[in-house]
């Protein structure tokens, strides 16, 4: 997976690379965790998001973009993504995101409010054989997280310190 290219001459060439990151990314995490698809059928909506982040000694951020789609409706909306962290490390890493909404009432809130994961509603890591799949986060509020890198499937990860939110420049 390369990095989300966001410099495209036009709106239409940022959306066409979108749902091109979303295809590859699906297709990646069906061929890992292949009871996924079924998730996203049944799902209210899902959304699929490109982030990229560096970690230097303390801190680190990164940021993003990706599309959330209702199921129910067919209809995509563009989000972008920006996360904070804290905690030692040195790196840089490339991670597509995979949210499952269970409950119409959450995907609502998410594209109407957006969304900030941190306190309350981090992700934990789910044991794999106890209530998920291998690598899957679970957070409150009726959404299933996913993340993949280059090499598959994260063996941790938390989407704490996460916004999501419309991108306006994009819908």
């Amino acid at each position: 997976m390369a990095p989300l290219a966001m410099a495209s001459d036009t709106k239409a060439d940022a959306r066409t690379e979108l749902r091109k990151m979303r295809q590859n990314t699906l297709e990646q995490l069906y061929r890992e965790i292949p009871q996924t698809r079924k998730a996203i059928r049944s799902a209210a909506g899902y959304g699929v998001f490109g982030v990229v982040s560096a970690q230097v000694l303390f801190l680190g951020g990164g940021g993003g973009r990706g599309i959330v789609r209702d199921n129910l409706t067919g209809k995509d909306t563009f989000m972008k993504v920006s996360s904070v962290s804290a905690g030692l490390g040195v790196g840089f890493k490339d991670v597509r995101t995979i949210l499952i909404f269970t409950r119409r009432d959450v995907l609502k809130q998410f594209l109407d409010k957006g969304w900030t994961f941190g306190g309350e509603t981090a992700a934990v890591a789910r044991a794999s054989g106890k209530g998920g799949g291998g690598g899957e986060l679970e957070a409150p509020e009726g959404i299933k997280v996913y993340q993949l890198t280059k090499t598959g499937l994260m063996a941790q990860g938390t989407v704490q310190g996460t916004k999501y939110s419309k991108d306006d420049s994009m819908n």
